[in-house]
C-alpha cells in the first residue's frame, strides 16, 4: 500500500511531465489545473444529478472553475468555500449576475462582488457537490493536496442536517491511479469522475461521514477555520 503523498507527489509529477497541466504553477501542493476541465465539465452537466441540482458547491479552484461558471449560466444557485474556511461560504444566486459575466462572478477574486457570505443557519440545501482532486482512485477514494478541506466541507454541510449528497470531480485521466492507499473515517468518496475524456460512474463502497468527527478537531483548528466553532455554537454549546 502506497503513502498518500507518495502517490500525490506521482501524480503531479506525471501532470508536468507528459504537459497536461496548466496555468497556475507549479502544480505541486495544489488541485492541479489541467488541459481539457472544459470538457470534463461538459460531462457532469449530462449529469441527471446535476440537471436536477437547484443548489450546487464547487470548490475554489481554477479546474473547476469551467463547471461553476456553467453552474450559474443554467440558473443554478452557486455555493463556493471560502479559501482554508476562513468565512464559510459564498452564495452567488444567478439572478445577480449580469449575462456574459458568469465566468467572472465564478472566480475566486471576483465572487464576493458577486455573492454575499451565507450564515450557517441560512445555508441552502446543497443537491450536488463537486470537488477537486490530486488523485482519484476509481473505486471512490481521493486525495486532495492534504489539508482535508473538501472532507471538513462535507462534514460540515452533514452536521447541518443537509441529506446526504452525490459527490463529483472533475480531473485529467492521469489523476486516474491504481495504487492502493489508505482510507480515513472523514475521508469524502466520490461517486462520479468526470474527465477529459469521459464519465466514470463509481461503484462506491464506502460510507461518507455523517457529520463532523469532533474527537478529531482540536482547538486551534477551531480557531483557524471559525466556521467549526460556529456550528458548535449552533448545535452544541446548549446542551
Amino acid at each position: 500500500m502506497s503513502t498518500k503523498d507518495v502517490i500525490r507527489n506521482k501524480v503531479w509529477e506525471r501532470l508536468e511531465t507528459e504537459k497536461a497541466a496548466r496555468f497556475p504553477f507549479p502544480v505541486k501542493g495544489r488541485i492541479p489545473n489541467f488541459k481539457g476541465a472544459e470538457a470534463a465539465a461538459e460531462f457532469v452537466m449530462q449529469l441527471d444529478a446535476y440537471q436536477q441540482a437547484r443548489v450546487i458547491k464547487v470548490n475554489p479552484d481554477s479546474p473547476q472553475l469551467p463547471l461553476r461558471a456553467q453552474v450559474l449560466k443554467d440558473g443554478k444557485i452557486l455555493l463556493i468555500p471560502t479559501p482554508r474556511l476562513k468565512a464559510g461560504f459564498i452564495q452567488i444566486n444567478p439572478e445577480d449576475v449580469p449575462k456574459g459575466e458568469e465566468r467572472k462572478a465564478a472566480s475566486l477574486k471576483h465572487m464576493n462582488a458577486y455573492g454575499h457570505e451565507v450564515p450557517l443557519q441560512d445555508m441552502p440545501t446543497i443537491d450536488l457537490i463537486v470537488v477537486g482532486s490530486v488523485a482519484i482512485h476509481q473505486d471512490g477514494r481521493r486525495l486532495g493536496k492534504g489539508e482535508g478541506y473538501a472532507d471538513r466541507e462535507y462534514a460540515i454541510i452533514r452536521e447541518l442536517d443537509n441529506p446526504p449528497v452525490p459527490v463529483v470531480t472533475t480531473i485529467h485521466s492521469l489523476q486516474l491511479v491504481e495504487d492502493d492507499f489508505p482510507r480515513d473515517p472523514y475521508d469524502v468518496t466520490v461517486d462520479y469522475i468526470a474527465t477529459e475524456k469521459d464519465m466514470i460512474t463509481v461503484e462506491n463502497p464506502y460510507e461518507k461521514p455523517s457529520g463532523i468527527l469532533w474527537e478529531e478537531v482540536t482547538a486551534e483548528q477551531k480557531e483557524e477555520m471559525p466556521v467549526l466553532q460556529d456550528i458548535w455554537d449552533l448545535k452544541y454549546s446548549k446542551e
